[in-house]
């Protein structure tokens, strides 16, 4: 029910404060709203007379336009025609609250006009006689959010058309009118950098004149010429509030005013290599000073367009290489067929392996792999077109000096090539050697390899090979670096999430175990899920079933946090309750260093009784657990408990249940109820129990958790998980 509002009589606010007015029974107003960041307004009579406000209102409206013993409509007229007023009257006639959520206004009017988004309740507010007086407004501005999910939205489209190659200036052109819908006013425009980095040419401007497009294009980079000219020069951002008195617009300052521009941000567009690419500009009709959201949207898009940009300018690159290379396809297509072998899914060994087997035959019948690991010179990897050959190679191993063509080009990192039997000691007769070619292989400048072909009577070195092998060698270069940084993070990942959960579930008496994890992504980074069951001593076990706030290394701390306190001090405490408050405080206790964020948890123990499965949990802040009983209904166990992490002190409600054979007790982690399909909707809990409610009776418990996953991927087939999944189902049985 909604109690009524009532105001003192002759009770007027001031500018920056709010009123004495009370709520039956509730605690003071200016105490919750006085430095609250939520709008509140009172409003009274027919004509909506402002009679008090919080400072948050006067921040929202402006203090220049509000104006308090007046009509609201006096102030802000626009509110008129938007249909607030009339929501008002609504209120104030029939006495019926009215909530709305992301309500689109327009705040202001004309160069000035702010557009906001609020969740508002208007409210009846009535006298000591019980008839209504006025409307209270409480509003909380949603805009913020708002545009953070559409910036989201917009750069992941974006960077789709940049993943799907889609042409540079659609691209563009789609940024640019994205930023002008994220910021009404704004009028956003890209110029290109030339190869040489001297000029500025038009890149996109949808929304500048024609002439004003043309006649900016190709300024000269500089000192003065204009905001983008001297952004570009700089390589920095140039903020001009008020281009009528700016020196930097001295040259173009008709230019601009013919076009109505009053203010111009500029920042430059920077290459991975922090070579300049152009500049994006965002124009205002009037002078104005930039806020933090616009320097980061300018930021933002700048990254975006840098993307875009340098995939363009690699795409160019590359069909001119394929213009002018048309009599080396063959080679091209030999580099394609080389790269697709050597990004397969390989360890570092078979891509030396595979980079000594491409060479031969299509460069050279020899080909060998050398690498440097603990000072010393290893060839790993050989290949030859005769039987024998490769392995007589492999007894050769270079010296690791200026006498051999491997050391030397291991210490300079150039390509060392020659028509002549190598000078050092080796099997060059029997091999039939008469030239070399020894090629650097190298990670982030340092040469770790080499790279050597070998050429015989029968085929001697051509002239192009040394374009091929270094490509060749500086793709498998790069394929190994990947691979050795891949299976170290792999690894370390499995590693410490596998010492972080269960590799099977244990036997416990009276009952059947099923477990279930489903990391997001590749499991490249450790998930923030876990779950154990582990011995109490006697017939009592403990389970567990939570999720960490994050990700990674992180996440993976507190979670072994989590489980090493329930672990060492279950066996000494009366309940889970007593269990959970302990985790609680390891958790307040926790260095800051080591991660600040919360958990969620169901905590319990449970033993075999005559028969059944007797069980005693608690719940902090996780998904409900599910109880399928004996008649086959899907039951919510709804104990109360909040986040652990959080707060000192906690208050738990703990749950008892007695499990009889074929009755299973589901734990899961939101990462299943919050499976979000293709279309946007979730499988929530109703999904969930819905799952759950066709098993029949008796359903042992890997059929359950087979059913849960089940479920879940074909509510998202063929898309990646996004979240991190685990499930634990306990089901009683006859021992």
């Amino acid at each position: 029910m909604t109690t009524p509002w009532t105001l003192d009589d002759g009770q007027v606010g001031r500018a920056g404060q709010i009123t004495s007015p009370s709520r039956q029974d509730d605690p003071d107003l200016h105490a919750l709203f006085g430095r609250s960041k939520a709008v509140f307004a009172l409003l009274a009579g027919p004509d909506h007379v402002l009679e008090a406000a919080n400072p948050a209102y006067f921040e929202a409206i402006g203090l220049d336009r509000v104006r308090l013993g007046v009509p609201l409509v006096q102030s802000m007229p626009e509110l008129e025609e938007q249909g607030f007023v009339a929501q008002l009257d609504g209120v104030y006639r029939t006495g019926v609250p009215l909530t709305a959520r992301e309500a689109r206004i327009l705040i202001g009017d004309g160069v000035q006009v702010r557009e906001a988004f609020y969740d508002y309740n208007y409210e009846p507010r009535r006298g000591a006689g019980g008839d209504i007086v006025g409307v209270a407004m409480l509003g909380t501005e949603t805009t913020a959010a708002r545009q953070g999910r559409q910036l989201a939205d917009d750069q992941r489209a974006l960077l789709e058309q940049i993943a799907r190659e889609a042409p540079l200036e659609k691209v563009l052109d789609g940024m640019v009118r994205k930023i002008e819908d994220l910021a009404p006013g704004v009028i956003a425009s890209v110029l290109l950098a030339d190869e040489e980095g001297r000029h500025l040419h038009h890149g996109v401007g949808p929304s500048l004149p024609d002439f004003y497009n043309e006649a900016i294009d190709g300024i000269a980079i500089g000192e003065g010429v204009g905001s983008c000219g001297s952004a570009a020069h700089h390589r920095s951002s140039m903020i001009v509030t008020d281009i009528a008195t700016d020196p930097l617009w001295d040259d173009f300052r008709d230019l601009a005013e013919r076009a109505g521009l009053a203010a111009c941000w500029s920042t430059p567009i920077l290459g991975r290599d922090g070579r300049l690419l152009g500049t994006f500009a965002m124009y205002h009709h009037v002078p104005r000073v930039p806020g933090e959201s616009d320097l980061k949207l300018g930021t933002t898009f700048a990254d975006i367009a840098a993307l875009a940009i340098e995939r363009h300018r690699s795409e160019q690159a590359r069909m001119a290489a394929e213009e002018k290379e048309r009599a080396a396809r063959a080679d091209l297509a030999f580099l394609l067929e080389a790269s697709t072998v050597l990004t397969r899914d390989l360890d570092q060994a078979e891509i030396f392996q595979c980079l000594a087997d491409l060479c031969v035959p299509a460069l050279a019948p020899l080909s060998a792999v050398d690498v440097v690991e603990s000072a010393r010179i290893h060839r790993v990897a050989t290949a030859a077109t005769m039987d024998g050959h490769a392995a007589l190679l492999a007894t050769h191993v270079p010296a690791h000096d200026l006498g051999d063509a491997v050391g030397r080009v291991l210490a300079s990192g150039v390509t060392e090539v020659a028509r002549r039997t190598p000078v050092a000691p080796g099997p060059w007769d029997e091999l039939a050697v008469t030239g070399y070619l020894t090629v650097p292989l190298k990670e982030r400048g340092d040469t770790f390899g080499a790279l050597t072909l070998f050429a015989t009577a029968g085929r001697p070195l051509d002239g192009h090979m040394v374009g091929l092998a270094e490509e060749l060698a500086r793709r498998a270069s790069v394929a190994a670096r990947n691979a050795r940084q891949y299976a170290q993070r792999v690894k370390l990942s499995r590693d410490l999430q596998a010492g972080l959960l269960l590799p099977d579930p244990p036997q416990v008496p009276g009952a059947e175990i099923a477990i279930h994890y489903h990391p997001a992504g590749e499991g490249l980074e450790i998930g923030g899920d876990f779950y154990d069951v582990f011995p109490l001593g006697g017939d009592r076990w403990a389970f567990m079933i939570g999720d960490v706030c994050g990700r990674g290394a992180m996440a993976a701390t507190t979670t072994a946090l989590v489980r090493h306190t329930a672990r060492a001090v279950a066996r000494f405490l009366p309940d889970p309750a007593s269990v959970v408050e302990a985790v609680n405080t390891a958790l307040q206790e926790r260095p800051a260093d080591h991660g600040t964020g919360f958990v969620t948890l169901v905590y319990g123990h449970l033993r075999h009784d005559g028969g059944r499965l007797a069980i005693e949990l608690v719940r902090a802040g996780h998904v409900l657990p599910r109880l399928l009983d004996a008649e086959g209904a899907v039951r919510r166990i709804g104990a109360r408990g909040f986040l652990l992490g959080v707060m000192p002190r906690l208050e738990l409600e703990t749950c008892h249940l007695d499990l009889t054979p074929g009755q299973s007790l589901v734990l899961v982690t939101d990462g299943i109820t919050e499976t979000r399909s293709p279309d946007g909707g979730l499988f929530d809990d109703e999904g969930l129990d819905g799952t759950l409610a066709a098993l029949p009776h008796g359903t042992p418990a890997r059929t359950v958790l087979e059913a849960v996953t089940s479920a879940v991927r074909d509510y998202v087939p063929g898309q990646a998980i996004d979240d991190d999944q685990a499930i634990l189902v306990l089901t009683a049985i006859t021992p």
